[in-house]
């Protein structure tokens, strides 16, 4: 989600399709799966869509996402220009990203998927409120301790949520927003797709966009949004 949406990139030193990553000596090891990062909001529903896609990627092709958050209210700190709507909304987005930043705090980064599938379902599907009870449910759901809640009205984990959102941001520029994706030294904003792509279809996509954000001096592809997200 971002006042601009598109396909952009910052790195554009190519990283490899194929997802072949060093084998011990020094050759490349076609079995092994690349690492991919994938920055997140909870409360963006165009991310949520594409983090369905990159699941599915993961079933078609030899890649392997970790999961962070990066905070839309600290991409939009400051900015008087957004409507009072989207303010407000950006005060109640810091909620479950102050929660998601706790619980890998707590007990490792590889809670945040199962936690941001539980909330996010929650949120985008069921259309649920960001409140205690809609985070108490989806942290049971994960396998983890409910008084997490309470990090969503704490500044405990401001600071982990801001290091976490420039690790991703940094690596695209602030213009841009959720999701964020890296790989390798190619890291770019998007895609945003709906409905999410799946079986080879995902995987195509995935294909398509290694090739033009790993394009040295490719920087945008856009059109205008003539669909709802669109869950299913």
């Amino acid at each position: 989600m971002t006042t601009q949406p598109g396909i952009e990139t910052v790195s554009t030193r190519p990283s490899p399709a194929s997802g072949a990553q060093p084998g011990p000596a020094g050759s490349p090891d076609p079995s092994a799966p690349a690492q991919a990062g994938f920055w997140f909001d909870p409360s963006c529903p165009w991310a949520w869509l594409t983090s369905r896609w990159a699941l599915n990627v993961e079933q078609v092709r030899p890649v392997r996402f970790s999961w962070h958050v990066m905070s839309l209210a600290v991409l939009n700190e400051g900015r008087e220009d957004l409507p009072q709507r989207y303010r407000e909304g950006m005060k109640r987005a810091w909620g479950p990203v102050r929660i998601s930043a706790a619980a890998a705090a707590r007990h490792g980064d590889e809670v945040l998927l199962p936690l941001y599938t539980a909330l996010g379902r929650r949120r985008h599907l069921e259309k649920a409120e960001w409140d205690a009870d809609t985070f108490a449910a989806a942290l049971t759901e994960a396998g983890l301790p409910t008084d997490l809640v309470d990090a969503a009205t704490s500044d405990e984990f401001d600071e982990a949520v801001r290091a976490s959102h420039h690790d991703g941001m940094d690596r695209v520029g602030m213009d841009v927003g959720t999701p964020v994706i890296a790989v390798g030294d190619t890291a770019f904003f998007g895609p945003v797709v709906t409905p999410s792509p799946k079986g080879e279809a995902a995987g195509r996509l995935w294909d398509g966009v290694l090739l033009v954000a790993g394009t040295p001096g490719f920087y945008e592809l856009k059109r205008t949004r003539d669909l709802p997200p669109i869950f299913d």
